[in-house]
């Protein structure tokens, strides 16, 4: 199982879990989880979002794995310029 963490403004999204545990081996598998457990999430995750794998973010890469052990951090992404 792959925790991932989730930062304050999607936590009401997910029932207020700060954390939920899914069955994934990609970035993309992680987020397909996370928003087939709770579809509330699907339109902040669509709409864009940063995630971070064992402490490295991840550009846009839904193929990059992850290991069961590995803790994924969804966080708000950084827009400006």
């Amino acid at each position: 199982m792959v925790e991932v963490v989730l930062w304050a403004s999607l936590r009401p999204l997910a029932d207020g879990r700060e954390s939920i545990s899914v069955e994934a081996d990609t970035v993309g598998g992680v987020l397909q989880a996370l928003k087939t457990a709770y579809p509330r999430l699907s339109s902040q995750i669509d709409s864009g979002i940063s995630v971070a794998v064992d402490g490295r973010i991840i550009a846009g890469s839904l193929f990059e794995p992850v290991a069961p052990d590995s803790e994924v951090v969804l966080l708000q992404q950084m827009k400006g310029g």
